[in-house]
């Protein structure tokens, strides 16, 4: 009986040994299993943080890029009278060689730069100047309506007409072209480059402005600045539209740009 009963206690202590160990092991899967989750989680966190802050830098980056880009490339103020220099190169790059003129080769100047602008247009380019007949600045334009570019000029009409002025050319090349209808002189001197870079100061665009005359030009691409010149030029354009002055009979046949 004492043995049997040895037996007995001994198989209780087994079982009961062995069901506690079965219960640790399940606690502690348990446990490994939560940490595994947490860590899975926190995982996630981090790399979901992770994208959130490169998102951010990207951003951050990208506006630093475009401020520091506009910074150099726009408001620049130009003065005449500019040097004078071959400025061939401007319009044939692919050739730095094509001219054999004795003016100077390769110099950047107050004109070259100012033509370096316009010829910068690739959509519209929206100009509203008094006097117009420096040939280089005409041949940038012209260039600009042979690549498909939208020009629209308005000028005064009483020196559109002076000899020299190269408002004709432009006209007869197709190119849209409004004369000031007001008793007062059209004296503006402004363009619009792609309605977002603006060209203003006292410049006229002649030969003896820029070589001779003392002027200013800015060339700017600051919001504030630009939107007052696009909506002037629109008001005037609008309002010399040449349809609004024909008689009704010959409304029909008028060729309003």
């Amino acid at each position: 009986m004492g043995l049997a009963a040895c037996y007995w206690l001994s198989d209780v202590s087994v079982i009961s040994i062995a069901s506690d160990d079965t219960a640790l092991e399940t606690a502690y899967s348990h446990v490994v299993a939560t940490e595994a989750r947490s860590a899975a989680m926190r995982t996630v966190e981090v790399v979901g943080l992770g994208v959130v802050v490169l998102s951010l830098s990207v951003e951050l980056l990208g506006w630093l890029f475009s401020r520091r880009r506009s910074g150099r490339a726009t408001n620049k103020v130009l003065f005449f009278p500019s040097e004078v220099a071959c400025v061939e190169h401007i319009f044939s790059p692919t050739s730095p060689r094509s001219c054999f003129c004795s003016l100077p080769h390769g110099v950047e100047t107050s004109f070259s730069r100012l033509l370096r602008c316009v010829l910068s247009a690739c959509s519209t380019l929206d100009l509203c100047v008094f006097s117009f007949s420096n040939m280089d600045l005409s041949r940038a334009v012209l260039l600009l309506h042979s690549r498909g570019v939208t020009i629209r000029v308005l000028t005064d009409k009483d020196y559109s007409a002076i000899t020299g002025s190269q408002i004709g050319v432009l006209r007869k090349a197709g190119i849209c072209v409004r004369c000031d209808v007001s008793s007062v002189h059209m004296h503006h001197k402004f363009a619009v480059v792609d309605g977002h870079v603006l060209i203003t100061g006292s410049l006229n665009w002649t030969l003896t402005a820029v070589q001779s005359n003392m002027e200013n030009v800015v060339i700017t691409e600051e919001p504030d600045l630009v939107q007052p010149f696009i909506k002037e030029f629109h008001r005037l354009w609008v309002h010399n539209d040449p349809a609004r002055y024909l008689h009704s009979s010959d409304a029909n046949t008028a060729t309003s740009c």
